[in-house]
């Protein structure tokens, strides 16, 4: 079988994903979800005018009984008139995953939860608990720092019994130009009384972080960190995952295995940690989708010095189910594209296109979350 064929027949576990919106979107609201900016879209121009805007006329339309490329108000016009949830169904149907791993720590009242995600998509869903996020939920509950410490382990011994991973967001509270050791207890205390006495709800202090990472490496899931590319609360040169190589060598011991999101414009950085480190593992997810016709060129460079053991694919949609379909479909291009490129050359031969594919698409992660 061609691998154009295998490639199109994957079911996907997409490992990193969020909700699908469930309100109605105007041109407004639907062009800001297709940017990561966070800042209002200027009026003398439209995010539908980038890579990601040009594959949604391109590869979504069709499903909206349009012609390829129509323009974007005949597409925002015909979604409209489908309403949210026939929208929603109909993508997240069409994208060909079996299982999505559900990040529920942003704005999840915004888009649909677990069980909802699983309704419109006929898929399995399994969540990924955010550390930050149930740090602020316990100091919310605890009053006295001394007892912030234990309930939050307590905390995390409840939330992740039905959880297949953790996830951090160091990179955009802090960047991973951190202290690489663990906080000792007395440090603990003092940048949770910083904390508490700032009168902030959000957690942004680097000891903090770093204990949360800590303390999620010794949950025993697999820790999901996103890396490189996102919106304007991060600064991209603090969040390349070579600042990490020191905690990665730390941790290592524990055994825990640790998960590069996304890495763009640092996915070869992140493919040289993957080598060298037997717990490390990445995806291009949101790159894929951002990328849009490029996809191939960079998951190219993703497959230099990554093991295919270690590679695994998401979408992080979040939004739009467009976004969910779309991540799906791009990368499908863009592996038929870049495998099938190297058995055309005969550097590769197709059964070994086709296993890597597979490894790539669903089997890594189902070993590495464990999944049924």
């Amino acid at each position: 079988m061609a691998v154009e064929q295998v490639v199109a027949g994957l079911s996907l576990v997409d490992h990193h994903v969020h909700g699908a919106v469930t309100g109605p979107l105007d041109r407004a609201g639907f062009e800001q979800l297709i940017t990561e900016s966070d800042r209002p879209v200027p009026p003398w121009m439209s995010t539908f005018d980038s890579q990601l805007g040009l594959a949604i006329r391109r590869y979504c339309a069709p499903l909206l009984e349009l012609p390829e490329h129509a323009s974007a108000d005949d597409y925002l016009a015909a979604r409209s008139q489908l309403g949210e949830e026939a929208v929603n169904r109909l993508f997240l149907g069409a994208a060909g995953v079996s299982d999505y791993l559900v990040d529920t720590g942003h704005l999840g009242d915004a888009v649909t939860g677990v069980e909802d995600l699983a309704r419109l998509s006929g898929s399995r869903t399994h969540e990924v608990v955010r550390l930050e996020s149930e740090l602020e939920y316990v100091a919310s509950e605890e009053s006295n720092v001394v007892a912030v410490p234990d309930a939050l382990v307590r905390r995390l011994e409840e939330r992740t019994a039905g959880a297949v991973g953790l996830k951090s967001i160091v990179a955009y509270r802090h960047g991973f130009d951190f202290d690489p050791t663990e906080p000792s207890a007395p440090d603990i205390l003092t940048a949770l009384d910083r904390w508490y006495a700032s009168g902030t709800t959000r957690v942004t202090d680097p000891v903090l972080l770093r204990w949360l990472l800590w303390t999620g490496a010794r949950r025993g899931l697999p820790l999901q960190l996103h890396a490189g590319f996102g919106d304007t609360d991060l600064q991209l040169h603090r969040t390349n995952p070579l600042l990490l190589t020191e905690w990665l060598r730390l941790i290592e011991p524990l055994g825990t295995q640790v998960v590069l999101l996304h890495c763009y414009p640092f996915h070869r950085e992140a493919g040289y940690l993957a080598h060298v480190f037997p717990h490390v593992h990445l995806d291009l997810g949101l790159t894929t989708m951002y990328v849009g016709a490029r996809a191939a060129a960079v998951l190219a460079e993703g497959l230099e010095l990554t093991p295919f053991a270690k590679l695994l694919y998401s979408s992080d949609a979040w939004g739009p189910a467009e976004l969910h379909y779309l991540g799906a479909t791009l990368w499908r291009r863009a592996v038929t594209s870049v495998l099938g490129g190297f058995v055309q050359q005969g550097d590769w031969s197709a059964e070994d296109a086709e296993r890597v594919a597979r490894l790539w698409a669903r089997d890594n992660a189902i070993r590495l979350y464990q999944l049924d």
